[in-house]
């Protein structure tokens, strides 16, 4: 009779500051313009609503939240690259979504590279709309891109 291995659960908890050479390990690796090791701690530091989830243990992905004046915006959402296509990306949006609106958070904005259709179509599944473009938002090998400006009621 064989045993029925059963995978880790994923777990939601705070960002730390010990988190963060795994944070930008996975940041790295899946951006070619990723975000620094300062600009995640300015973040810690800022209060910002930053999220690691975690199975067994290992950093899956995270995600960055800011919410104000019935406002949020999610600044970073991004899964390890081994691990993508497994839903963890939705739930972690759907985490950060109830995280919002603990906070009294009447919309969602964030911007997405207008290139990265699998984010596009996770957005557009989770119910986020197309508002506009932020014109050479994001930079790349040669110029800049273009952001969609994406938000969703609460």
């Amino acid at each position: 009779m064989s045993a029925i291995l059963k995978e880790p659960a994923l777990e939601f908890r705070p960002m730390q500051s010990e988190d963060l050479p795994e944070v930008i390990d996975i940041e790295r690796r899946s951006y070619p313009f990723p975000w620094t090791q300062s600009i995640f701690g300015d973040c810690l530091q800022a209060g910002y609503s930053c999220w690691v989830c975690t199975r067994g243990g290992v950093i899956e992905g995270y995600g960055i939240l800011t919410v104000a004046a019935g406002e949020s915006h999610l600044l970073n959402l991004c899964m390890r690259p081994e691990s993508r296509k497994e839903g963890i990306g939705r739930k972690m949006l759907r985490h950060l979504i109830a995280i919002a609106r603990r906070h009294d958070a009447d919309i969602l904005f964030l911007e997405v590279r207008a290139s990265n259709a699998a984010a596009r179509m996770l957005y557009q599944a989770e119910g986020f709309n197309e508002l506009g473009t932020r014109k050479d938002y994001y930079p790349q090998g040669k110029g800049r891109e273009d952001a969609l400006i994406l938000a969703r009621t609460l």
